[in-house]
């Protein structure tokens, strides 16, 4: 047992020695199936905090011939499955955490790394040491050829020198060679499973490295339910700790992994260990580094931030994306940065991209409070006066809130129909998502609600459903909404429900758009 060798399980030890522990291990019959396969270079990238060395850890522990884990996954679902005996603690397992060398250049890292790898091997195959000249491949080939025991690689924040800014392009293509040398076509690699932030980074002659299949957070294909916790998991977290599933939704839910509901992990973990809801996944890091990105106003980038903070949905290019944190050229690049940052999540087949939850929310509103956001902050400081004054049915208040974010925002909402309409208004009604479900276009079998606001589990507030007209008039939004039964998209709620009917007229004249807008109440 060593250092980076053969490692015993006392990560894995200590990791479920944790106040929560979820059970992942299934993810081992995924790596299981990729031994000595073509698709066994495996790299996953996820944001910070999302359980990646977890994960890393508990693989040391199945993989390396170091120690006896039988006993420490025997209660784990990994256990129950037919390829559990086969490959338990079958295989030589090199640990490396990139983040030990970051004080180093690479090639003191790659020096380092080497030498230290000779050595253990020596320690553990004595015939090694009457090899003149000997090199890590060929010591690796060696105990392969002598033992038959192929080695599984667990590098863990394999990508920190593409993030690190004092790392030029030069050491990231050295690195990248490194491990191009080290891995590809070696007959002794039973398993390489990576982890990290970001996808591999190409260059020419160096995308070599696409010997490993990506599982990203564009795509994290079938280790999507790995990629944080589920619905159910949270769910029965919630019922453990006497904790609203609602809230934990609203706060942590939202990522798109695969078509699957993902939670933030650490901040699920955090929210159920001190029993309260905030932020707590950006704690970890200063949002000065969103700050800087979120300031990059290639094509429009900031009207597309400004749109999402509004509720939007926003298209995304994520494919000229270059897989590093300095070579930004446009929007869609900082977008796709921010998607595997974990800003940003990501629908693959629509190729949208949206702000997850109000944790994250949180976030982008401490980056855009210090200057150059002012119209969107205005909206956001009188958006709790705009659904107070809508409770109270004032709809000459709502109107005039409505408007001024209307003509402060006109860079951003190009208002040539309804639905553009919706972006400004869902942005006047930001603090509403606190206390409802805000949903565009809900489905009410005889067409679609402009907007509902649903109440959240234990607010005791109304229901309401709004209707947008352009040059029409309230009362005939109002009308559809009757006339259609709008409030019946609101299947499991019944009390009371406020109709608001919203239009704007524009002034050939002078451009001038007048809001106005009528509320009515109703019993359902």
């Amino acid at each position: 047992m060593g250092i980076y060798l053969n490692q015993n399980n006392d990560l894995l030890t200590d990791d479920r020695k944790k106040k929560i522990y979820i059970d992942k291990s299934n993810i081992i019959i995924h790596t299981n199936a990729y031994i000595d396969e073509a698709e066994k270079y495996i790299c996953v990238s996820r944001p910070r905090r999302f359980g990646k060395s977890m994960a890393a850890n508990m693989l040391v522990a199945y993989y390396s011939r170091g120690c006896d884990s039988r006993k420490l996954f025997s209660d784990l679902e990994i256990s129950k499955d037919p390829t559990f005996e086969k490959h338990l603690n079958k295989y030589n397992v090199i640990h490396l955490d990139m983040n030990d060398y970051d004080y180093l250049s690479v090639k003191d890292a790659i020096e380092e790394i080497s030498s230290e790898i000779i050595e253990e091997l020596i320690e553990e195959n004595s015939f090694l040491k009457d090899v003149p000249n000997l090199k890590l491949i060929k010591a690796l080939e060696k105990v392969f050829i002598k033992t038959r025991i192929p080695f599984v690689f667990i590098i863990d924040e394999w990508d920190l020198i593409m993030r690190k800014k004092n790392y030029n392009s030069q050491d990231q293509e050295d690195y990248l060679s490194f491990l191009k040398r080290l891995l590809k076509g070696k007959s002794y690699v039973a398993l390489c499973y990576m982890t990290g932030i970001l996808p591999i980074k190409k260059y020419g002659e160096h995308s070599a490295l696409n010997i490993f299949t990506e599982y990203s957070m564009e795509n994290q294909r079938n280790l999507a339910e790995y990629t944080g916790f589920t619905e159910k998991e949270v769910s029965d977290l919630c019922i453990k700790y006497n904790m609203s599933i609602d809230e934990a939704k609203k706060w942590y839910d939202g990522y798109d992994v695969c078509g699957i509901e993902t939670y933030n992990p650490r901040s699920v973990v955090m929210s159920m260990t001190w029993h309260n809801f905030e932020n707590y996944w950006t704690k970890t890091e200063t949002y000065e580094a969103l700050k800087v990105y979120i300031q990059m106003n290639f094509d429009g980038l900031k009207d597309k931030i400004e749109l999402m903070l509004s509720g939007e949905k926003i298209k995304v290019n994520t494919d000229k994306f270059q897989n590093d944190m300095t070579t930004l050229s446009s929007s869609d690049d900082v977008l796709t940065l921010l998607i595997h940052l974990g800003y940003l999540t990501y629908d693959l087949n629509k190729k949208l991209c949206w702000i997850p939850n109000a944790e994250v929310q949180q976030e982008f509103i401490n980056c855009i409070e210090d200057g150059g956001w002012s119209e969107v902050m205005n909206a956001i400081n009188q958006s709790e006066e705009c659904l107070k004054a809508t409770l109270n049915g004032d709809s000459e208040t709502v109107a005039r809130i409505i408007e001024q974010t209307h003509e402060e925002n006109t860079s951003i909402i190009k208002y040539n129909d309804e639905n553009s309409l919706a972006c400004v208004v869902t942005l006047s009604y930001y603090t509403a998502r606190n206390k409802y479900f805000i949903i565009r276009e809900l489905p009410t079998g005889k067409g679609y609600a402009d907007i509902a606001f649903i109440p959240r589990k234990n607010e005791n507030v109304p229901a309401i459903v709004v209707e947008l007209k352009k040059e029409q008039s309230p009362e005939i939004a109002l009308k559809q909404i009757r006339e259609k039964n709008y409030f019946e998209c609101l299947k499991n709620y019944s009390g009371e429900v406020l109709l608001v009917g919203l239009n704007y007229t524009t002034d050939n004249d002078t451009g001038y758009k007048k809001h106005t807008c009528k509320i009515e109440k109703i019993i359902k």
